[in-house]
């Protein structure tokens, strides 16, 4: 439901600029407030899990993400559309890395990449049937009802979690970090909404600047209390283990990279080129099937080459893939443009389940919940920068060349950084020990 709704999201944006009188630049905002929205609420979710149980929060999590959902359908401005973003977000926040946490106390160590594969198999359906279905409704009917097709996908979710998911919960759970709660919501969300308004001409140029300012002194606050109590909110400390600081510190470097495709793609498909939100919406969907492929083999290839080989080269694969979007035009073939994306499929596909799975390689499951909150919510800003930094790149690839409006050679600056930041991970996983994740990848 939820990679669903960012696909659908991403294919829409142009159609639903115009309705709401802005332009798609713009519109990174909406993308951006869900994201600032986990930035809040994701640091709470594996203390919440702990104290409440695991299956409650997961079910409460959809019915909060649904009713975002239902206005965002509503919303008739940019200010609405923005609040049930966020709404959405906090959904999200409570319902993806909690989702982990139940995978992670569920499993064996030697079962966790299979069982990352498999949980992140149905997630695949969202990218699949995203852009087709986002671009269909959007093309021939209302980009309205995009949203309204996470209902009845909610109630089924609802049913499954309540009769396959143990309640788990933990007999003596951490006391909730409260201060460091306050200090970490002011800092992810001003920053993230700072950077979303820059260029924009919706406040100001020094609001922005400003609110970077505060949500800045805001994170060093909060890191100088993490340091003075026994459990801090987000415990910055669990990144001396190696496999964590890899999948953490490496992955948020790829995912800035691969964070800005959702909302870049699609707008460079159907600015740049011309293309229908359909259109967009088949080509958009080829990752997915990249993906799928290669989630199926990702057991194999990390038993062959373990996870520091793996993680090192694909990166700069999936860099190359990347950029590669930047050569699109409108005389590039459309089967070519198939391929490519194809490509840029495949190859983030492998680097998540590494990542996703090293994270857990070397913790105790009692502290499951508290690395998926750091992990997650470290994961889920640098998404958001993707977005921030291709937005801010793309403007001033415009202004550079004096468009008065996007064309398709502002695009390929904004591919070629994000491509940028996959392949500077590299140095981070390199750190790895060779034997790093070893019983992970033999499944042993």
């Amino acid at each position: 439901m939820e990679n669903m709704d960012a696909t659908v999201l991403a294919t829409s944006l142009p159609a639903l600029a115009r309705d709401l009188n802005q332009d798609s630049i713009t519109l990174k905002l909406a993308m951006t407030a869900y994201v600032a929205a986990l930035g809040v609420f994701i640091p709470i979710s594996g203390w919440m899990a702990d104290k409440l149980g695991a299956r409650k929060v997961f079910r409460s999590a959809m019915v909060v993400f649904m009713t975002g959902s239902i206005l965002c359908a509503v919303s008739g401005s940019l200010v609405t559309f923005v609040a049930a973003r966020f709404l959405q977000g906090i959904g999200g926040a409570m319902m993806v890395p909690v989702g982990r946490v139940i995978i992670a106390r569920s499993v064996s160590k030697a079962e966790l990449v299979k069982a990352v594969s498999y949980l992140t198999l149905p997630a695949l359906l969202g990218p699949v049937v995203g852009p087709l279905l986002g671009g269909f409704i959007t093309t021939y009917f209302h980009w309205r009802w995009v949203f309204l097709i996470n209902i009845p996908i909610c109630f089924l979710g609802l049913y499954l979690a309540g009769r396959y998911i143990e309640n788990f919960v933990e007999d003596d759970p951490a006391p909730l970090d409260v201060k460091g709660f306050v200090l970490t919501s002011v800092g992810a969300a001003l920053i993230m909404l700072g950077l979303s308004l820059f260029g924009t001409h919706l406040v100001d140029g020094a609001t922005p600047i400003a609110m970077c300012a505060i949500g800045a002194i805001a994170l060093v606050m909060y890191y100088r209390h993490s340091t003075q109590i026994d459990y801090p909110l987000l415990d910055f400390r669990l990144l001396r283990i190696p496999t964590l600081h890899a999948s953490v510190v490496g992955g948020s470097l790829f995912r800035i990279g691969l964070g800005a495709v959702p909302f870049l793609l699609p707008l460079a498909l159907q600015e740049g080129l011309g293309m229908t939100a359909f259109q967009a919406g088949t080509i958009t969907c080829a990752s997915a099937f990249g993906s799928l492929f290669m989630r199926l083999i990702a057991s194999s290839v990390l038993r062959r080459y373990g996870f520091r080989t793996t993680l090192m080269v694909n990166a700069v694969f999936a860099g190359i893939a990347l950029a590669a979007y930047g050569i699109f035009s409108i005389h590039t073939p459309y089967l070519l443009i198939a391929l490519i994306v194809l490509m840029g499929g495949i190859f983030p596909a492998l680097q998540f389940t590494c990542l996703n799975s090293i994270a857990y390689a070397d913790i105790d499951n009692r502290d499951a919940g508290r690395v998926t909150s750091l992990a997650s919510v470290i994961q889920q800003l640098s998404l958001g920068m993707g977005v921030t930094i291709a937005g801010i790149v793309l403007q001033l690839s415009n202004y550079v060349q004096g468009h008065a409006t996007i064309v398709e050679s502002d695009f390929w600056p904004a591919f070629l950084v994000i491509g940028l930041f996959s392949i500077a991970s590299v140095p981070v996983t390199g750190k790895l020990p060779h034997n790093a994740g070893l019983e992970l990848s033999r499944g042993k």
